[in-house]
């Protein structure tokens, strides 16, 4: 009996400690799942997909492409190689890549009209290559429109010298106030200025600079016009941009008062030459030299002269220095060389001798102001293109575009 009882008593223990050891087992796997837990640590995970992903601007089979868009390759998780941009005659634009070889752009605007074929690969960080294809083509204008300027590269010109930029063709309202927010004039000493767009009234469009004042000596300018690209409406897109750079000269006015029946030239502050002239009859009013700033616009030793109904055709006149587009010279005319400093006699023109032409013409320069005073019909629209000095200042700046 006493030895039955023992062997349940050691059962009941055997199984107790059984009991604790698995209790025990339990505890320390709860903390150490705790400990996980409270470290942050997980099972590792499979690494994400890498993704290669090549995007042409334009894309293959693109139409009407305006030729100032951006055209690029972009390789996302990948690098590109080799990569051209290639028109109908197989010449290749130029661009860059980016430091990382995943883009490459190009650094020159596309033309219009014009098929570009895409080429090149691109290559996946496993190695494998996808090439670049495919081919888009760009806007075809039906009518261009060309832009010159009245002062070639590297010129040197008077302190009065208006800055022109001429179209060949009509600009509507709006096509003005696109074309103005592309022009820029940029000078090495500040000058204060303004563009004002002039009568259309000769089969084009034309938009002026003057400074407020006249030029500071020695000033360079430089004229950009970003005209590339813009759709100008009815007149069509702007065939190329345009731009100039020129230098201010001397300073030389001419000072030109009818009263006196002289002309007195003062060049950077001192005077050179006090000759007699002669100028417009006033008695007839289209034979006033008219009053106002005027520019030397061009000059010729010989010009031919004609003037029907005061009876001459073809007649040439000598050392010649055109000052409106009315008709205007200062030149020479032995004809009148009795009357020059003492009566006004001549058709609109200031007359002087021969010699004293002569020595006046071997200084005068494109852009040198000739100041009319004493007349009775001043300088207006109704004489020509160069009419910008006769504007008051405040009536040219509202003369532009883009006046508010």
């Amino acid at each position: 009996m006493k030895s039955v009882q023992w062997r349940a008593v050691r059962r009941i223990l055997a199984g107790a400690v059984a009991l604790g050891m698995c209790a025990g087992l339990v505890a320390a796997c709860a903390s150490a799942n705790a400990e996980a837990s409270h470290t942050g640590a997980a099972a590792p995970q499979a690494p994400a997909a890498v993704v290669t992903r090549l995007d042409l601007q334009p894309a293959a089979g693109a139409v009407d492409v305006h030729p100032l868009g951006a055209a690029r390759a972009t390789a996302t998780a990948g690098t590109l190689r080799d990569v051209a941009l290639t028109d109908s005659d197989g010449d290749a634009l130029p661009g860059t890549y980016s430091g990382d070889a995943s883009r490459w752009t190009a650094t020159a605007p596309l033309d219009y009209r014009e098929t570009y074929t895409w080429s090149g690969t691109m290559v996946a960080p496993d190695g494998a290559a996808t090439p670049l294809a495919g081919s888009f083509t760009t806007v075809a204008p039906k009518r261009l429109v060309k832009a010159s300027t009245n002062i070639g590269e590297g010129a040197t010109v008077g302190i009065a010298a208006p800055i022109e930029i001429r179209f060949d063709r009509d600009l509507s309202d709006e096509a003005k106030a696109e074309v103005e927010r592309g022009l820029r004039v940029t000078t090495s000493t500040p000058v204060e200025g303004a563009w004002a767009w002039l009568p259309d009234d000769w089969g084009g469009s034309r938009v002026h600079w003057r400074p407020k004042e006249y030029w500071p000596v020695g000033t360079q300018v430089a004229v950009a016009a970003s005209l590339y690209g813009k759709d100008l409406g009815a007149a069509g897109y702007a065939a190329a941009d345009l731009t100039t750079h020129f230098t201010i000269g001397r300073s030389q006015i001419v000072k030109a008062d009818e009263d006196s029946h002289r002309i007195v030239v003062i060049r950077d502050g001192q005077q050179v030459m006090d000759l007699p002239a002669s100028y417009g009859l006033e008695t007839d009013p289209r034979r006033v030299t008219r009053s106002g700033v005027h520019i030397v616009m061009a000059k010729s030793e010989k010009v031919l002269m004609s003037n029907p109904d005061y009876g001459y055709v073809d007649m040439p006149e000598y050392w010649a220095v055109r000052i409106s587009n009315n008709g205007e010279f200062i030149h020479a005319n032995p004809a009148s060389q009795s009357a020059q400093g003492r009566r006004n006699i001549s058709h609109g023109c200031i007359n002087l001798s021969i010699k004293n032409a002569k020595a006046y013409f071997d200084t005068a320069m494109y852009g040198d102001p000739v100041e009319v005073t004493g007349s009775s019909v001043p300088l207006s629209a109704h004489d020509g293109d160069v009419y910008d000095w006769a504007v008051p200042w405040d009536e040219w700046k509202a003369m532009s575009k883009l006046t508010a």
